[in-house]
């Protein structure tokens, strides 16, 4: 359950969520994306409220929700998957080739293996796929929950420069990691939930110092009871 969490996201830059598993950052995430309505608080993107609004229709106004485990359509080629993007967005289809060359460009695994079916790929390359799929979107507002989930360590660097990148094009990223040493050097701003919380929220290059800090107080007041 979530209590009292409020957060934003701003042109550019990147939001890293943090916490244990079961925290409450998934169901954050998908309350947001509307696959949960929330029983109280809104969502805005540039002033239009989205709370309540079906996920399809969500997408459509600009936020896009990469879920963990590698959410593709396993039975489509890659091609055919990123073409998928491209639904969100259905005024603007004469964007798909140049956006599928930069992904290729970034990824040219994808390229590779554009006409293999999406089962085929292994775990990190259908997340490379997903992420694919959302950049093909364009959405002002993406959402990655667990990007690091069962990718091989190699993969992880340039899955995350790639965002960091896509980030400074101008676009609002918020990323979702339980490991949150693996995604904080590519982050501008971090926030750790607990219990459905918001337990602390700061500067990404303070979060150590913070949560050091943290502990240390908790360690005395343990101390003193």
């Amino acid at each position: 359950m979530l209590r009292g969490i409020s957060l934003h996201a701003e042109p550019g830059e990147i939001l890293l969520i943090g916490g244990e598993n079961g925290a409450g950052k998934s169901t954050l995430m998908r309350a947001i994306a509307g696959f949960i309505k929330p029983s109280q608080g809104s969502v805005v993107l540039d002033g239009k409220p989205l709370t309540g609004l079906p996920p399809e229709k969500v997408a459509r106004s600009g936020l896009r929700l990469v879920l963990d485990g590698h959410r593709v359509f396993p039975e489509l080629t890659v091609y055919d998957n990123l073409r998928m993007g491209v639904a969100a967005r259905p005024d603007d289809r004469a964007d798909l080739a140049r956006s599928l060359e930069e992904i290729y460009e970034v990824f040219p695994i994808l390229k590779e293996r554009s006409r293999a079916r999406a089962y085929d790929l292994s775990g990190g390359q259908q997340q490379i796929l997903a992420l694919g799929q959302a950049f093909v979107a364009r959405p002002r507002v993406l959402l990655c929950d667990e990007p690091s989930l069962g990718v091989a360590q190699a993969l992880l660097p340039p899955i995350l420069a790639f965002l960091r990148r896509w980030a400074e094009s101008g676009t609002a990223i918020v990323i979702v990691d339980q490991h949150v040493k693996i995604s904080l050097p590519y982050a501008d701003r971090a926030m750790i939930v607990q219990r459905g919380e918001v337990l602390l929220e700061c500067p990404a290059g303070e979060l150590d110092r913070r949560l050091s800090t943290l502990h240390a107080a908790r360690q005395n007041a343990h101390a003193e009871r």
